[in-house]
């Protein structure tokens, strides 16, 4: 079965597994796992900010930045099908006590006019904006690249203002490797950040939030009151030091794939590509094939193709480490089949 829902599904790679197997730890709730210790480390610097702390995921990470930069009944600003408020079950106003006000983008891009007027006067009616919220790449666009010229004009406004900026960077790495640029290039228009190390950089769980050391200390004691103190967390730790040092580069073999299934799909007449992929993920339209998304899905995966719905007549397909040039010719000979 080759599987393309999501980059989520890489499996571990032998050097990860005897990274884990060999790892030095300690308790991390003492600060005494040398190889928790090392990855933070490792992301403070690559990211250039002074702090970072490894989270059990994502949507943990972003709302750890959330907590940490927000009071209870603030506004935070985000983009309106960004993964914090599209995906993370409403967790904003469930465990900071913040209300999302949502900016319509264009391929995740929210105008940098909108934002500077999104964010609220100084009124007693209102309430106080404290944070910005990118996302980069943007998964609902396809796994699109904001731009630097974009965030930095957000990141501008958001100074000016005095508020912060975070940055939801689960596939950060795809944009640094596509734009061939150096991470710091990004993650200059931020004072946080949130990297995924199991999706693309193949690790089997964690993400890691970076940024000033008291947004860190912060979100460390807010993780802990989620239940988030680990202890011998080193052998997660040890797998994702390599996906940071050594699963980066690889990044651009996944988007020459993507851009391979793209290429093919827009020559079948039944399917229209909804976005030329910038980086790994390919949305394609498939109503002229008059099947519903399960009928399609279900089709798929009777010739060997897994792949997910992406709202009413779209279908995703992700590729990633686990997934060969040689799956990605099958792939698009299963999708003829199936139209």
């Amino acid at each position: 079965m080759i599987d393309l829902r999501s980059d989520t599904l890489t499996q571990p790679t032998k050097k990860m597994r005897e990274a884990i197997y060999n790892a030095s730890v300690g308790d991390d709730v003492y600060g005494e796992d040398p190889t928790i210790n090392r990855l933070e480390e490792l992301t403070a610097e690559i990211t250039g900010k002074e702090d970072a702390l490894f989270v059990t995921s994502g949507t943990q990470g972003n709302q750890l930045a959330v907590l940490a930069q927000t009071s209870p009944g603030d506004e935070i600003i985000v983009e309106a099908e960004s993964h914090i408020f599209f995906y993370e079950g409403g967790a904003t106003s469930a465990l900071a006590g913040v209300q999302p006000r949502v900016v319509q983008g264009i391929k995740g891009e929210m105008n940098p006019n909108t934002v500077k007027s999104a964010i609220r006067s100084d009124d007693i009616h209102f309430p106080d904006t404290s944070l910005i919220c990118l996302e980069n790449t943007h998964n609902r666009s396809g796994g699109s690249i904001v731009s630097l010229e974009n965030m930095s004009a957000i990141y501008d406004i958001a100074s000016n203002a005095g508020i912060p900026v975070h940055i939801d960077g689960a596939r950060l790495f795809n944009a640094v490797v596509a734009s061939k640029r150096d991470v710091k290039d990004f993650t200059q228009y931020c004072d946080s950040v949130q990297i995924c190390l199991s999706k693309g950089l193949g690790s089997p769980v964690g993400s890691l939030l970076a940024g000033k050391k008291e947004v860190i200390q912060k979100a460390r004691k807010w993780r802990k009151r989620l239940g988030g103190g680990m202890r011998q967390a080193g052998f997660l730790a040890a797998s994702g030091i390599i996906s940071i040092t050594e699963m980066v580069d690889r990044l651009a073999e996944d988007h020459e794939k993507a851009l391979k299934l793209a290429d093919a799909i827009e020559e079948m007449d039944k399917l229209t590509l909804v976005n030329r992929p910038d980086t790994n993920i390919v949305i394609v339209n498939i109503e002229k094939t008059l099947q519903t998304n399960e009928e399609f899905l279900s089709n798929l995966k009777k010739e060997g193709l897994l792949a997910i719905s992406f709202g009413e007549g779209q279908i995703r397909f992700t590729t990633h480490y686990d997934v060969s040039a040689e799956d990605i010719e099958l792939a698009i000979s299963a999708i003829h089949r199936v139209i």
